[in-house]
């Protein structure tokens, strides 16, 4: 039972759904803990091929809970990020694609979610920032960088300035722009989940194991790969 967030399992897609629509799903202990929660719950579930990560409300995420916030001590806050980042390191790790549906604002930690999926889909009103040192803290400085390229991150952090959807698309952080993002998930949903569970597995690993080695390291993580599923009796779906 969670009381931030909406976990739904059916024909083999997992939806999160942040749940905290009067504050504008803004990020809080409790939802640190339960999406690392049900991040752990997807990648635990042989039947999940799929996981997608959406926001109830008029946004995605609006970042941190300030007010939360405002009523801890050192500690606390200390004890309240390493929190985030045990969810997102959940999310990004999770072994079977992840997708991320944005509507409305993603800010700071809403960045942070999305990123930590595989690709994120969003609606035409979408925008992306990173207002930390806005607001007079740190975070959300490693993921965007590495898609964005470090420039246009430090744009977006040391002016608090926001990207659009089709901004996030061309600079690459998004992959797809849709109206009707159900109908969208639909879609992506009856691709991956026909799709060899394995093969999308050993795929997401060799792209993100791969991009962080030279090339012939990245290789040799394929080459890997493609001998585990020979083994396993299922190259090309057989077995």
């Amino acid at each position: 039972m969670f009381s931030t967030l909406i976990f739904e399992l059916q024909s083999g897609v997992a939806t999160i759904t942040l749940n905290r629509p009067e504050a504008r799903n803004a990020l809080n202990l409790q939802m640190c803990e339960e999406l690392r929660a049900a991040a752990l719950a997807a990648a635990a579930d042989e039947s999940v091929k799929v996981v997608f990560v959406r926001g109830n409300g008029p946004v995605f995420c609006a970042g941190a809970d300030v007010k939360e916030r405002a009523g801890m001590d050192i500690d606390q806050v200390r004890a309240r990020r390493m929190k985030g980042f045990a969810a997102y390191e959940a999310l990004e790790a999770l072994p079977m694609p992840a997708v991320a549906a944005v509507h409305g604002a993603a800010l700071g930690s809403g960045v942070e979610i999305a990123a930590a999926c595989d690709f994120i889909v969003a609606a035409p009103d979408a925008v992306f920032g990173t207002p930390e040192a806005q607001r007079g803290t740190v975070g959300a400085t490693q993921r965007l960088p590495r898609v964005l390229g470090k420039r246009l991150a430090k744009d977006l952090m040391f002016t608090g300035r926001r990207l659009s959807a089709e901004e996030a698309r061309n600079a690459g952080f998004v992959s797809r722009i849709h109206a009707n993002l159900d109908e969208e998930l639909e879609r992506i949903a009856k691709a991956i989940v026909q799709a060899p569970p394995d093969a999308t597995r050993l795929a997401k690993r060799c792209i993100d194991q791969g991009i962080e080695l030279d090339p012939p390291g990245a290789l040799e993580v394929e080459l890997a790969a493609l001998e585990q599923q020979l083994a396993s009796g299922k190259w090309m779906g057989k077995g």
